[in-house]
């Protein structure tokens, strides 16, 4: 199957998870493929054939032979606070992980990034938490650790500071 027909696939996935939502009030449980296929495209990674192996996806590029593990969220309402990640990989081998956020419309927004050593780090500095042992962590706890490498209004950022806390990049 041909590249294009994945996106044309993908296109019609999310307009059925959107319209399943908004019908149901419930998820369709297709963030996790939406966001692989989104952070594969727009990052310039190489599926994982072996997704066994506790990562997704090889980088190409700057990435290169990287092993990333992807998460996807759909935000549906930005008011609401405590959103997830699913459960991170930590004792298998990957070097990065790749957070994907989504709209309602499952389409991506922002793709964020954090080394291993972040995540793990992490996770550790709020291992009291049953969650954190078990390698979850909230969608602001990422934002705040990982470096912002791709939005919908300017595509890939690189080789950026980039500051959580102003929300804009800086140049030092």
């Amino acid at each position: 199957m041909g590249v294009f027909a994945v996106d044309k696939l993908m296109s019609e996935a999310r307009r059925l998870a959107a319209e399943y939502r908004r019908a149901t009030g419930k998820s369709l449980g297709i963030s996790a493929e939406i966001a692989k296929h989104d952070a594969c495209r727009l990052l310039d990674l190489e599926p994982s054939e072996d997704a066994a192996g506790g990562y997704d996806a090889i980088g190409r590029g700057s990435r290169d032979g990287q092993r990333i593990q992807i998460k996807g969220r759909a935000i549906f309402d930005e008011s609401k606070s405590g959103q997830r990640l699913g459960q991170l990989k930590v004792e298998q081998n990957w070097d990065s992980v790749v957070v994907v956020l989504m709209d309602a419309e499952f389409e991506p927004v922002e793709i964020y990034e954090a080394a291993r050593d972040t995540v793990l780090e992490a996770l550790e500095s709020g291992r009291e938490s049953k969650r954190s042992k078990r390698g979850a962590m909230s969608v602001a706890k990422f934002k705040a650790i990982a470096r912002l490498v791709w939005t919908r209004e300017e595509g890939a950022i690189e080789d950026e500071i980039w500051d959580n806390q102003g929300g804009v990049p800086s140049d030092s």
